[in-house]
């Protein structure tokens, strides 16, 4: 309780949640002594989708190759503590809170969202292990998120870049999200994720057009498949590497691996052998996630429960690319944040969920109530129904054998998810 009574705190030095302006971050990390230019070993890491995935498969080999890694990543699904990890260890919450107080007495009455104050409050403790590798992905976009706030960095990894949050940008298209994710990128290295088509591919290229960065792009200069007789391939102009099976579910993971292992062969002393065991070793909650005991996988008794934070179209592509390459029935559980593109990221499981259940997210007043929810979903022919709670929801699952149920829609959810199990 004290760590929440302090965030709310927080929370009341600015009178919004979110505002696209760099001003107040600066204002406080001078305040702070400018951590932001001590911190040495600078990885950005920006996208709409796949961000997390290759943060932490990059901590992974690099972890490996006997590199230490700080990271800052966004949101958390359990504790405020995941988004701080220094030393390759989750900050202890008494340390947590004793950073934070002492930040809101250097703020004093200045303004700073709750983000500004986290991501400043991140980088003046990464002071203490400035050495090492700082991972730092962006929050909302890039050209105006609190993370950039940096000189320098040694790369960038830009993901997987797909339609979302168009309301906090004037140009709501895709070329506005490439611009607001790429305008602002340090000029040092930039590796590019696999993306959707070759027309968003084409885009982000020619957006990069004035950036002097040595640029890498999946499908060009680095590459992964998945073989037929199962092994995974990946390639680059250093050679081939045979990969053994990552610690990720759905072979859309293999394109945000492959990003990492492409930066880390580049730019670090990295052998295959790292590569290797790294990517077996990713340990990254929410995406994909199977769930084999608990509280919850009781109650769907022999069925799967899969959780999966996405909540936007590029993350219903991949996840309705992974269900369809399942040899088994799949249920999905829905709950979703109001904001977000409710009808076109149920859309893509039309024809291969076998039912949906919608439910609201508990203690998440900006979650849309699961009445509404139904209502924007007319005319889509899916078995759709409504649930009182998480619980409820998963053991109406277990009446059917040899079937997933997935709990999807919101990072959220899976927080309340993982809390529950």
């Amino acid at each position: 309780m004290k760590l929440q009574n302090l965030l709310s705190s927080l929370e009341k030095h600015h009178k919004k949640k979110l505002d696209l302006s760099l001003g107040r971050t600066f204002n406080l990390l001078n305040k702070l002594g400018n951590p932001q230019d001590k911190l040495k070993n600078v990885i950005t890491v920006v996208g709409t989708n796949s961000k997390a995935s290759m943060c932490y498969s990059l901590k992974s080999i690099l972890n490996e190759a006997g590199y230490k890694c700080n990271m800052y990543t966004s949101p958390h699904l359990q504790s405020y503590n995941e988004r701080f990890v220094y030393n390759d260890k989750e900050i202890e919450e008494e340390n947590l809170i004793e950073l934070l107080s002492d930040i809101e007495k250097i703020l004093g009455n200045d303004n700073a969202t709750i983000f500004e104050i986290l991501t400043c409050a991140f980088l003046k403790y990464a002071e203490n292990f400035k050495d090492n590798i700082n991972i730092i992905e962006a929050g909302l976009f890039h050209q105006f998120d609190s993370t950039n706030v940096f000189k320098k960095n040694i790369l960038t990894l830009i993901g997987y870049i797909h339609i979302d949050h168009i309301a906090w940008i004037k140009n709501k298209t895709i070329d506005g999200i490439i611009y607001e994710k790429t305008v602002k990128l340090l000029d040092s290295n930039i590796f590019v994720n696999k993306q959707e088509n070759k027309e968003i591919n084409l885009k982000i290229k020619n957006s990069l057009n004035n950036n002097s960065s040595n640029k890498y792009f999946f499908g060009k200069d680095f590459n992964i498949l998945r073989a037929e007789n199962g092994f995974i391939q990946y390639q680059d102009q250093l050679g081939e590497i045979i990969l053994p099976e990552p610690n990720l579910l759905g072979d859309h993971q293999l394109g945000n691996i492959s990003t990492s292992i492409a930066a880390t062969r580049k730019l670090f002393n990295i052998k295959d052998e790292h590569i290797k065991k790294g990517v077996t070793k990713i340990k990254l909650k929410g995406r994909l996630q199977e769930i084999k005991s608990g509280k919850l996988k009781n109650l769907i008794g022999k069925n799967r429960l899969i959780i999966d934070g996405g909540h936007n179209i590029g993350a219903s592509i991949a996840l309705s690319n992974w269900i369809k390459n399942q040899n088994q029935d799949v249920h999905l559980i829905v709950g979703m944040m109001s904001d977000k593109s409710h009808r076109e990221f149920i859309n893509y499981f039309k024809n291969i969920v076998k039912s949906i259940q919608i439910i609201d997210i508990p203690n998440q007043v900006g979650s849309i109530p699961k009445e509404k929810f139904k209502s924007k979903l007319t005319g889509i022919d899916i078995n759709i129904s409504l649930s009182n709670s998480i619980e409820e929801s998963i053991k109406s699952l277990s009446k059917y054998k040899n079937s997933v149920g997935l709990c999807t829609g919101s990072l959220y959810l899976i927080g309340e998810v993982l809390n529950l199990n």
